[in-house]
């Protein structure tokens, strides 16, 4: 039988608190512009609604996983990471993901690109956008990846087994240096900031200097009249600190992040309002909060002072968000000079298989990939 349109095998998956369309690198065109052109259409970009397409009209669902098998020897997949921007004809590889990380260890079992070997295996995650690795472990009782369980997560209804994930060499992934300007703070259009880059281009801002609380809803802070010379302010200092943090000219890209920062509220170590970059984030992106986790326990920073940080090396740090917290935990040590420094990160996310599929695009974008 043929079909009137080109149909992809693809899987939908919760990652975190985001969601996309998973698939398997072999299914897709292997020209770039081609593949573009899919996940455009796939997504149903450019259209703030996204009607045409599975995407959410939002950039927390309108997100990919490419996932193969592994080019490097420590590792046992790649996982390319695509935001498919919503209302644009745009797809930025210039970032990882880590809560679509959160998927890619059940979705390669699934495809079986990697054997499941006990009651618990690990996945060895190449992250192509930054060449990091990940070590995400997966629960797979009788060979099978397990969706349900007992852990919550804010953003996340009900709860769901746990996929833990710990990040090898972060720092620098996409800017070449922790603190890509040379330094902990820099003064930008009157505002004083940090830039980090700790898995996650991001600059944190004081929420008190841009007329904030850092208390307010992530709806608010979108969409309010009042806040708007804000917004204007944010994307102002984004555009200025871009080349300054090796990323060039920004005005087209998705990073760097940028993140307001308070005192805690609720007995974490920091509340944050996260932009990503335009649109307010309803909670936190994994990475990004590693990033915020890293400049919290490091002193020099806009936010460490706000910051207690536990003692002991492996401190657990609460990082607040609009709908809840995003636990991190940190390994410390010692640079050469004896400075505090960041040596790794870990924390807990969950994931769950939602489709697994077809997805249709016109034949006029890709007709390789009909199935008969």
């Amino acid at each position: 039988m043929t079909h009137s349109q080109t149909r992809i095998r693809a899987a939908v998956m919760r990652g975190g608190t985001s969601k996309g369309l998973y698939f398997l690198a072999e299914d897709l065109p292997s020209d770039a512009a081609t593949r573009d052109a899919v996940l455009l259409a796939a997504m149903g970009s450019p259209d703030a609604r996204q009607i045409d397409g599975m995407g959410g009209a939002n950039p927390l669902t309108s997100k990919v996983a490419i996932v193969s098998r592994a080019t490097r020897a420590d590792a046992d997949v790649d996982y390319l990471f695509a935001q498919v921007v919503v209302d644009e004809a745009r797809v930025d590889y210039g970032q990882n993901c880590g809560n679509l990380l959160a998927g890619v260890g059940p979705f390669a079992i699934e495809r079986g690109l990697v054997a499941a070997t006990a009651d618990v295996t690990e996945v060895g995650i190449h992250m192509v956008n930054t060449g990091q690795v990940a070590v995400a472990t997966v629960q797979t009782p009788g060979g099978t990846a397990k969706y349900d369980g007992d852990v919550a997560i804010d953003g996340v209804p009900g709860t769901a087994a746990p996929i833990p994930l710990m990040f090898r060499d972060t720092a620098g992934a996409s800017c070449g240096a922790l603190f890509p300007t040379g330094q902990r703070q820099d003064v930008v259009h009157g505002v004083t900031v940090t830039c980090i880059d700790n898995g996650m281009p991001l600059v944190l801002m004081r929420a008190a200097d841009l007329g904030c609380t850092g208390t307010e809803t992530w709806e608010q802070l979108e969409s309010d009249d009042k806040f708007q010379a804000m917004r204007e302010t944010i994307e102002a200092i984004r555009l200025a600190v871009g080349p300054r943090m090796n990323l060039g000219d920004v005005r087209s890209r998705t990073v760097p992040k940028m993140c307001l920062v308070a005192p805690p509220q609720a007995g974490g170590a920091l509340a944050t309002r996260c932009f990503i970059p335009h649109r307010c984030h309803s909670s936190i992106g994994v990475l990004a909060a590693v990033s915020v986790a890293t400049a919290a326990a490091l002193p020099g920073t806009v936010c460490h002072e706000m910051v207690v940080v536990p003692h002991g090396d492996a401190p657990l740090l609460s990082i607040e968000h609009p709908t809840g917290e995003f636990t991190v935990r940190l390994a410390l040590g010692r640079d050469a000079g004896g400075a505090p420094e960041v040596t790794g990160a870990g924390l807990l996310r969950t994931a769950r298989w939602l489709f697994d599929g077809e997805v249709c695009i016109p034949k006029h974008i890709w007709a390789q990939g009909d199935t008969p």
